[in-house]
């Protein structure tokens, strides 16, 4: 007999509406305090919406960004990112890499005694290095980049909101939406209170994290729609009860999935991809309390016809669940 994991029993009658203005309140206040967070503390943009200086090193060593990172780190210039440049045309002898650091003092680029400091500690890792080009990325691009940002996620969001509501009810779609807007706010909101760098990076995080949490949605409301058509005569709450513990053990072993590869991600993926990795760990465990615990409740509250579909066959089916 093969052996399978269970994390949750095939049948659960969990009553998920038990407390659920406790919950549904409780995520409220999550949104509440997420946007006071971000209205005093703010977030820390990294290089990409602050602006700063791009350096371009060539040498004729291998890059070690590594040690490039440990030689600049007590010059203490604030965010510093540094990554190896690949180009096919590249000969051995060409070890291209790029480094950004943040605007400081509010100078849109670093001053000439900055770029020596610079240029001095990587020389004492490599003394073959040398700057090829120094540019500079002003506070006008960085504007943009958030608006562009914003709109990257508001656009994910609307054309999301006309496919749920295309695809089931509109109900369902402010259900669906207003479980997206919980994840987006709350997941900004602990980047304020934990003033972790936000970049581009946790752009490409929270737009991951709206696909992941509306596809976990859409499970729930198929088996719902399913269920509303089974069952025509049984109450809308307890016909939502049924379709989220049908989904239970799918949406468990998913995010369980998912949560192992991350936190793992998290522990040894190391600096560089740390905020992204952790964006996507807070994501995934919002984005699971809001599929059961939000968008399905907007939509109890909205209510859903049921007269739309086929007639039921006479018979135990239509019996309670």
């Amino acid at each position: 007999m093969a052996f399978r994991l269970k994390l949750v029993p095939e049948k659960t009658s969990i009553d998920f509406f038990r407390y659920q203005w406790v919950t549904l309140g409780f995520s409220g206040a999550m949104v509440v305090a997420s946007l006071i967070a971000v209205l005093i503390f703010g977030l820390n943009f990294g290089i990409d919406f602050r602006g700063g200086t791009t350096i371009r090193t060539e040498a004729t060593q291998p890059v070690d960004v590594g040690a490039y990172r440990a030689a600049i780190a007590p010059l203490d210039l604030g965010d510093v990112s540094i990554s190896e440049v690949f180009d096919p045309t590249f000969g051995p002898e060409k070890n291209v890499a790029q480094i950004r650091v943040q605007a400081q003092d509010g100078a849109e680029s670093l001053g000439p005694e900055a770029l020596s400091a610079i240029e001095g500690a990587l020389q004492a890792v490599d003394p073959s290095l040398g700057f090829e080009a120094v540019e500079s990325v002003g506070p006008k691009v960085s504007g943009e980049l958030i608006k562009t940002a914003i709109i990257a996620v508001a656009s994910a969001t609307v054309a999301i909101l006309i496919y749920i509501w295309l695809r089931f009810e509109w109900q369902f779609a402010v259900g669906a939406v207003a479980a997206l807007v919980h994840d987006i706010m709350v997941t900004v909101g602990i980047f304020a209170v934990l003033q972790i760098k936000f970049d581009l990076a946790i752009i490409a995080a929270l737009l991951t994290i709206l696909g992941y949490s509306i596809n976990d949605t859409v499970v729930v409301f198929d088996r719902l729609r399913e269920n509303l058509i089974k069952y025509k005569t049984t109450p809308l709450r307890d016909v939502m009860n049924l379709a989220v513990n049908e989904t239970l053990s799918r949406t468990v072993m998913t995010s369980g999935t998912t949560l192992l590869a991350l936190i793992a991600l998290l522990v040894l993926g190391g600096d560089v991809i740390r905020g992204f990795v952790f964006a996507m760990t807070w994501g995934v465990i919002v984005g699971t309390w809001s599929s059961v615990f939000v968008a399905k409740n907007i939509v109890l509250w909205l209510g859903v016809k049921r007269d739309w579909s086929k007639p039921a066959p006479e018979g135990p089916e239509d019996a309670r669940p």
